[in-house]
């Protein structure tokens, strides 16, 4: 799981948006919670990423810190932690809590609250 969060960290600081959402699972039934409510499906999810950051400059430097991961048994997982964007003007910041199922191809995130 925390591969997963450094690949997406890493996607993000580099602008790619599609390499940040593969850490998603590519699924009509992924869960994305955020300030405008829940979205349903990966590519819905990353509709909505690519509309509220259009450029670099709008998606800044991620950071994620305080990362805590709870293990709900030997496939799924519960991970917390501190979201921060770094950009010229501002730098917006919140927490997440995510649910993490093992896949064939590894841990994906299947539910992501974020705020």
């Amino acid at each position: 799981m925390l591969k997963v969060l450094h690949t997406q960290q890493e996607a993000w600081n580099k602008g790619n948006l599609e390499t940040f959402m593969s850490g998603y699972w590519k699924n009509d039934a992924l869960l994305f919670v955020g300030s405008s409510g829940p979205t349903y499906g990966w590519q819905k999810t990353l509709d909505n990423y690519e509309q509220t950051y259009p450029n670099k400059e709008k998606m800044g430097i991620l950071e994620f810190s305080d990362i805590s991961v709870k293990p709900l048994g030997k496939d799924y997982a519960f991970v917390f932690g501190k979201w921060k964007l770094i950009r010229e003007n501002d730098s917006p910041n919140g927490v997440y809590t995510l649910i993490f199922q093992k896949f064939k191809d590894g841990w994906k995130i299947i539910s992501d609250h974020s705020s």
